[in-house]
Parts: structure tokens; sequence; C-alpha cells
């Protein structure tokens, strides 16, 4: 049995499950239009999660050829993968039939657990190339975590509505150029 294709089917589930939050999410948001009050970082951090589910799945490609696998190693990988759903669970809110959305409140009130999920995600990540490859990133991937950290640290430590535009707007920018420059071909990670 190819193990890869064993493990591989957790990791999926729960990708699909991050997916299924971020999109019933937007139904809510749609059923509940007229008393929805919409905030531009809620909606591009919650597209850029949908992004990042399909960037994770396509890397995940690249661990098909990995032969020698523990369960330290899944662990660290699955880990990645629950932080994305945690994300994904947390970006939108839930939407109460017949009440009001204000997006910009959820945002603020979930800014923190938000930004410090993803510090432990980018921290996940660097982790999962070491245990896979006994190092760590390559030079560009490490910068682009560490820029990525940067960003999250910026938004736990600020509340200004200017300064949580910029980050999410850099934030889309930087992770089309990342996949671009990183994942662009199937096997890469």
């Amino acid at each position: 049995m190819d193990a890869f294709a064993y493990l591989s089917v957790l990791l999926s589930i729960i990708l699909g499950l991050a997916i299924t939050q971020i999109l019933q999410g937007y139904r809510g948001l749609l059923l509940a239009r007229s008393n929805v009050r919409l905030y531009a970082p809620t909606i591009v951090w919650s597209v850029l999660l949908l992004f990042f589910s399909a960037q994770l799945w396509w890397a995940s490609f690249g661990l098909a050829s990995h032969k020698q696998w523990d369960f330290a190693t899944f662990a660290v990988i699955l880990l990645q993968t629950v932080l994305l759903y945690m994300m994904s669970a947390i970006v939108l809110p839930d939407v109460p039939n017949g009440a009001g959305v204000d997006l910009q409140a959820h945002y603020y009130r979930e800014v923190m657990p938000f930004f410090c999920t993803s510090l432990l995600m980018l921290a996940a990540s660097i982790g999962k190339d070491w245990m896979l490859n006994g190092r760590l990133p390559s030079t560009i991937n490490l910068a682009f975590h560490a820029f990525f950290a940067g960003i999250a640290i910026v938004g736990i430590a600020t509340r200004k509505p200017r300064v949580h535009f910029l980050i999410a707007f850099i934030m889309a920018f930087f992770s089309v150029a990342y996949v671009s420059l990183l994942f662009a071909r199937l096997g890469q990670s």
C-alpha cells in the first residue's frame, strides 16, 4: 500500500472542511446580505484562506515521493493542516437567522486568535520541512515565512484599520508571488 495515499486522506478531509467553513460563511453572508456590514480585510483573508487551502493541497503532492513516514512527521503536517482549518473556521462569523452581521467587529474580535494561529501554522510549516528533509526550507521560502510572520506580528500589535487594510492586501500580493515562485509546478514543495 502507498503510505502517502493512506495518510493524505485525512489531510484532504481537513482541507475540505476548511474550504467548507469559508463557503458556508459566504452562504450565510449572502442570505443575510441586507443586514451585513462588509469589511474588506475579512473578505480578503477569507479568499486568501481558500487560496492557502488549494496551495497546501497542491504542495502535498510533493509528499508522494517521501518514503520513510513516522508519526512525528505526519503529526507536524497534520498540525499545519488543522491550523489552516482553524483560521478558516474563525475568519467569517456564524450568521444567525435574521441577525445583523458586522464583519469589522468580528474581525477585530478574532484578530488575536487569527494571527496567533497564523504564526503557529508558519512554525508548523518550517517544522514540516525540518521533519521531511532534515533541514530548514530554502532561503527564499524561509524569507517568505519570516515576512508572513512579521505581517502577523503587526496584525497582533495594532488595531488601526488602515494598517489592517494594508496587511490584507500586502498578504494577497505576496501570497500569489510566493506560490508562483515556489509551487507553480505540481510536485514542488
